[in-house]
């Protein structure tokens, strides 16, 4: 008991567990009691979530968002790969460093000029998720460039590669397991963009579009229980990114375990 509330202290992962199952019954004995006429209570929730999960509309909804959320993903990584690679490359660090400061710019005052860029809805949706995404994919990136061990660099001179080589050698292969990490980390900021990109066309369905609606009508059960749904889906392709990491790269288990 006294390691559960020490500073670094140890627990086993049975301990663990048993812990996370009594904070979240604490919890939703707290959200039960706290309920009043206006918030549902947990049970009427599931309910409501049980329903939509057996539903096919769900799982068409659900469909068209996890492709829009595929397609931006795979750009998004492209874009930030290219520029991030050749961010050493004195030319393309100046760029490289823009789409970092991009970063504080606001999708609400730019969706009209991206409106007049792109040709329908579906365009309009990918594009405002490409430029949401980028920037903080670049950000992680170029940390992971810049605090790169010297050492590796050094290595590479003695061995005689050349710029390209070591480019090549350091980064794009010393940083693979990496660049999954990084692409785990920021879906899921994709993922919590996806419903407010897909408010602004609405012809093509998502999650997104039943969120808008279910909470148009103050139907605050839905709005929860699809909420549930987004958030379970959301930890499910995080736990296939994190295994499918130690899969392709099984080195990255064994530094977490040191």
């Amino acid at each position: 008991m006294k390691k559960i509330f020490s500073p670094f202290g140890r627990i086993n992962r049975q301990t663990f567990m048993i812990l996370g199952v009594v904070q979240a019954l604490v919890a939703l004995v707290l959200w039960h009691f706290a309920s009043n006429g206006l918030i549902p209570r947990p049970l009427k929730v599931a309910d409501a979530f049980i329903k939509l999960i057996t539903s096919k509309n769900l799982l068409d909804n659900v469909l068209v968002s996890f492709v829009l959320t595929i397609k931006a993903m795979a750009i998004s990584i492209i874009i930030t790969l290219f520029f991030s690679y050749l961010s050493v490359i004195p030319f393309f660090k100046n760029i490289a460093l823009f789409l970092v400061k991009c970063r504080y710019l606001t999708l609400t005052g730019l969706i009209f000029i991206f409106t007049l860029l792109t040709q329908d809805g579906s365009q309009l949706k990918l594009s405002l998720l490409i430029f949401g995404i980028v920037p903080f994919f670049v950000t992680s990136f170029l940390a992971v460039i810049v605090t790169t061990d010297n050492q590796q660099f050094e290595i590479c001179k003695t061995l005689g590669y050349s710029n390209w080589e070591t480019l090549y050698e350091v980064i794009i292969v010393g940083k693979a397991d990496q660049v999954l990490e990084i692409i785990r980390q920021n879906f899921a900021i994709t993922w919590l963009m996806i419903t407010l990109v897909e408010g602004l066309s609405m012809s093509e369905g998502g999650v997104g579009t039943m969120l808008i609606k279910f909470n148009k009508y103050n139907d605050l059960t839905n709005v929860l229980a699809l909420q549930l749904v987004i958030f379970v889906i959301g930890l499910f392709f995080d736990f296939i990114l994190g295994n499918l990491k130690y899969w392709l790269f099984p080195y990255t288990k064994l530094q977490i375990q040191r």
